[in-house]
């Protein structure tokens, strides 16, 4: 059962992927939106599952995983600034990108996708009601998984191929997690330092990237509402799912 509801993550991961493949001139509010979802992914999954992981896992009285945030935070800004890969403000974004931006964000990506398989695969080993409830929660932000894998990758001047690539292996990702959960366990403290590292790299991506693309060329109301929404769509998954 697992596996059968990992391949439904595929169909879902796969239609985010092609919705913010046909954006074109809304693309603006796509992006306004998928800030949302990071964010909000960020706040009301990542986080409370760090902190949860985390307890007893700490350096010098700080939590290990909160050590790993500001560290993925800054590990990603140093590569943008040392590359010389921001643009000012009035030029065309991503005109002179790094496409390895792009290739890290959607890199975590497929990897929290591969930990949502392997959170399913888990979950049902322990309760076949738990695995269940895992399972819907992944299927509901599997879609804003695709469509910010297409988004970060495009954003960055990756080309089509490439783009197809990197949204192909996020949606097969849950599938091998799930295959992955019948060999072996990961600890919580391995789990709870990767995801800091994760959302610091998409708080990064959130705030430094996409946020001032989304309102580079459309600073309008419609896109800040869409981030709103975005980061209230992600609350509305988290808190009732």
């Amino acid at each position: 059962m697992a596996l059968v509801l990992a391949l439904f993550t595929v169909v879902a991961t796969a239609i985010g992927g092609v919705v913010a493949m046909r954006a074109n001139d809304r693309m603006h509010l796509v992006l306004g939106a998928s800030a949302g979802v990071l964010l909000g992914l960020v706040a009301f999954d990542l986080m409370p599952e760090i902190f949860r992981l985390s307890t007893n896992n700490l350096a010098a009285g700080v939590p290990a995983a909160m050590i790993a945030f500001v560290v993925g935070f800054l590990v990603l800004h140093v590569v943008e600034r040392a590359a010389g890969l921001h643009e000012p403000a009035d030029t065309e974004y991503g005109e002179h990108r790094h496409t390895l931006v792009g290739t890290l964000g959607a890199s975590g990506l497929i990897a929290h996708s591969f930990l949502d398989g392997l959170a399913i695969g888990l979950a049902f080993q322990v309760a076949t009601p738990l695995g269940w409830t895992v399972a819907i929660a992944v299927l509901a932000h599997d879609f804003a998984d695709g469509l910010n894998t297409v988004i970060l990758m495009q954003r960055s001047g990756n080309d089509r191929r490439r783009t197809a690539i990197a949204l192909g292996l996020d949606a097969l990702a849950p599938v091998v997690g799930v295959l992955v959960a019948r060999l072996v366990t990961p600890t919580d403290s391995i789990l709870a330092i990767y995801l800091g590292t994760f959302a610091g790299l998409l708080t990064y991506l959130a705030t430094a990237d996409i946020l001032p693309e989304a309102h580079a060329h459309h600073p309008s109301r419609m896109t800040l509402l869409a981030t709103i929404g975005g980061v209230g769509a992600m609350y509305a998954v988290t808190s009732l799912l």
